[in-house]
């Protein structure tokens, strides 16, 4: 399966990562060998489900000017790059975040999405806003 749906020359959407919801839910059957079973299993694999849920409707959509989350086709939230003070991929070997700050706000998405792929689109966009690691 190909990392990316190519639209346009400057427009791209990211294919679907179902890493980290996988991850909740198994974190959450193995709480199932705690004495406090079923409640924490139940707590976390219902999140766990929501975001596998989650991703299979958003989608992310790098265009030359924004980053537009979209769900089910349907346009939920624009972020102009323009509007971007800084980015980071937080713990991308594992089902990471991606930390991003605009003007107005900080953000923190949980990445549903190809993390190769999306790196690769971010420094493409917005190589020069990366947050490097502390040495």
């Amino acid at each position: 399966m190909p990392s990316e749906n190519h639209l346009d020359k400057n427009s791209v959407i990211l294919s679907p990562s179902y890493r980290l919801p996988i991850f909740i839910i198994f974190i959450g059957l193995l709480l199932l060998t705690t004495p406090f079973h079923p409640w924490p299993t139940i707590v976390i694999s219902s999140f766990g489900f929501f975001l596998l849920l989650q991703s299979f409707t958003l989608k992310l959509k790098f265009t030359k000017d924004d980053l537009i989350v979209m769900q089910l086709g349907n346009e939920l939230r624009r972020f102009p790059f323009k509007n971007w003070i800084a980015w980071r991929i937080i713990l991308p070997q594992l089902p990471g975040f991606l930390y991003f700050r605009e003007e107005a706000s900080p953000h923190l998405l949980p990445i549903l999405f190809e993390v190769n792929s999306l790196k690769e689109q971010l420094k493409l966009r917005v190589k020069d806003l990366e947050i490097e690691k502390a040495v």
